[in-house]
């Protein structure tokens, strides 16, 4: 039998390679862009064309390269920062594998444009697919130009798994972010089909995080900053009351470079323990400075993770850095957050501006004469200010409790969802009661039964919604005055990504500007509500991320749950009798009344056995 072992041609190995480290255009990016940073240089420009599938180009004014230098970096393996193994433990720069313009090479057609300054002539290499095809002297400027064009253009498989342009585009934005974030002192511009997407100048982090995410941001941010033999800390946090419920704004540098830490970012997690309820996540920008002999990058092929001599110590010290900053700035509670529940409605120190004094009302045409059995004029129902919400009309909702003679007084037959014939028809008074503002308590013919406002609405609403998407006939009613939302880069790109389902659950949304939109109609649903538009909208496409990344689910999905939970009404809203008996007609409508849209119950019910034994009966 003949030898069947033999070494891969160059160019198949360099497409393996590839695999690893350009794994789509965010990954190309983020390595050329990191090699501009590794050759000095202070401004660095970013240029894509359809989401970088088509074009990458980073300029950078760096140090340049040599004529035999410009050849000699797409070999595998080349590199100028490691000359023996013990490099490999003093790493304070970004790249140091010397695969990353192979591996691009090897699946793209690449131009390669530098000059050095002290030399007169620059040069111009092309590269196709591994195989190099040419090299001649170019008049340049100082610097480096690297054109990337064509990505995956020889492995057809690999492009076809690539996602929309939005979606690459916000892996590309991410990228784009860390590096910026990680060096404040250099300009970047980024700039996208001709559009220009950031312009960032030179400047301190704190104006750093504020143009990348936008001016409010300047009120967020808390200082931190903490020095000891270990490591040394420095950075923001953001204020509790800002905190999202997605993990897009979190990020840990250390000597400079991202990393993904779930230990670590326990540990600032725990700081915030009692500040923030459980579904979410604070802002922080924090970098870590250690000695490079105490840690391992090398560990992963994107070098995201790293491994730590004392993490133990490492998280102690986030942890108290975090805490004592949280401290300094009076974030830190006042009050007892486990306190009963019976006590939320006293009046707290924040609420006492809101404080309506009582006013006296009286009937002038009142005649304590007139004969008592004359007709009384019935009040018309008042609007409920539970949450900023009022009281939504239905017409004919009395029909539900017309009483026949024959039937007791006060009762009414509702069909109720279950399996036993006698949860099929059961009285329901009408007389409903809340309990804690929270549930809907009634009296059933087996017992009683609790609904969860909240999750009730929840439902309700997302059922609504998402007939809208599916039929693309969700009504709008026109805002008396537009409002204008701006998003970040990256939101903007998914919110354009969505427009025609936001469109279809009844927004009226146009584009204005640089990531700005312009808000001119709500969902009719919504109409009589009083609803901040820009905040509605923000909250939608912040709970639609959440819902994609926790539960995978499709766009118009996680859409329709996004704005149900954003829309309904919340525990702690007072509710007339109207409204109660509105919620339970339009929640036994529904296709799923028994379970919320998260797959937890919406109704409990308890027989009068289930009472009795209560009292020992």
């Amino acid at each position: 039998m003949s030898d069947i072992i033999q070494l891969l041609p160059e160019s198949v190995a360099n497409q393996i390679a590839a695999g690893e480290v350009v794994q789509r255009p965010a990954s190309a990016v983020k390595e050329l862009m990191e090699n501009a940073i590794d050759a000095g240089a202070n401004k660095i420009q970013l240029i894509l064309k359809d989401a970088g599938k088509g074009l990458i180009q980073v300029i950078d004014n760096g140090c340049g390269m040599s004529v035999k230098d410009a050849r000699k970096c797409f070999e595998r393996h080349a590199t100028s920062k490691v000359r023996k193994a013990e490099d490999l433990f003093a790493i304070r720069t970004m790249g140091f594998r010397g695969e990353a313009m192979a591996s691009i090479a090897a699946i793209s057609q690449v131009e390669l444009k530098t000059r050095r300054h002290e030399d007169e002539l620059g040069t111009l290499v092309c590269v196709e697919g591994s195989t190099f095809i040419s090299q001649e002297p170019v008049a340049a400027v100082a610097g480096t130009s690297i054109c990337v064009k064509n990505l995956f253009f020889n492995t057809p498989a690999r492009r076809n798994f690539l996602k929309s342009n939005p979606a690459e585009m916000r892996h590309i934005v991410d990228e784009f972010q860390r590096i910026t974030l990680a060096n404040p002192a250099i300009s970047f511009s980024l700039n996208h089909d001709g559009l220009e997407v950031y312009r960032l100048p030179a400047s301190s982090l704190k104006q750093r995080i504020v143009h990348l995410f936008g001016n409010n941001y300047n009120e967020r941010l808390i200082p931190v900053e903490e020095e000891t033999t270990i490591i040394n800390l420095k950075g923001f946090i953001g204020k509790p009351q800002f905190a999202k419920k997605t993990r897009g704004e979190q990020f840990f540098f250390v000597n400079n470079r991202y990393i993904k830490d779930s230990y670590l970012n326990h540990a600032l997690n725990k700081a915030y323990e009692d500040l923030l309820a459980e579904d979410n996540f604070p802002l922080y920008v924090l970098f870590i400075d250690i000695d490079p002999a105490k840690i391992d990058v090398n560990v992963h092929p994107t070098k995201t993770e790293i491994k730590y001599l004392d993490e133990k110590s490492i998280y102690a010290i986030i942890h108290s850095a975090v805490k004592r900053s949280l401290g300094r700035f009076n974030i830190s509670p006042t009050i007892d957050f486990d306190q009963e529940s019976a006590f939320s409605g006293m009046i707290s120190p924040k609420s006492l501006d809101e404080i309506v004094p009582p006013s006296i009302s009286f009937n002038p045409d009142f005649n304590p004469f007139a004969n008592d059995s004359a007709p009384v004029e019935k009040s018309s129902v008042g609007s409920y200010q539970g949450g900023g919400r009022q009281q939504q009309q239905t017409k004919n909702w009395g029909s539900l409790y017309e009483i026949s003679e024959s039937q007791p007084a006060e009762q009414v037959k509702m069909e109720l969802p279950g399996n036993g014939p006698e949860a099929q028809y059961a009285p329901v008074q009408k007389q409903l009661m809340q309990l804690h503002n929270k549930y809907i308590i009634s009296q059933i013919k087996s017992g009683l039964m609790l609904i969860d406002q909240q999750a009730a609405h929840e439902r309700i609403l997302y059922e609504r919604f998402s007939i809208n998407l599916e039929d693309r006939k969700g009504a709008s009613q026109q805002s008396l005055f537009p409002q204008t939302v701006t998003l970040s880069p990256n939101d903007y790109e998914l919110a354009k990504s969505l427009l025609d389902d936001i469109k279809s659950l009844g927004f009226e949304v146009r584009e204005f500007g640089k990531n700005t939109l312009v808000i001119e109609g709500i969902p009719v649903d919504l109409g009589s509500n009083q609803v901040n538009e820009t905040q509605l909208f923000e909250h939608l496409i912040e709970g639609f991320k959440n819902s994609q990344q926790d539960l995978k689910l499709g766009k118009r999905d996680a859409l329709a749950r996004s704005m149900a939970r954003n829309s309904a009404i919340k525990s702690g809203t007072v509710l007339g009798q109207e409204e109660m008996n509105m919620l339970i007609e339009q929640l036994f409508a529904c296709k799923a009344p028994n379970f919320s849209i998260s797959g937890k119950p919406v109704i409990q019910t308890m027989t009068m056995n289930e009472v009795d034994k209560k009292f020992d009966k």
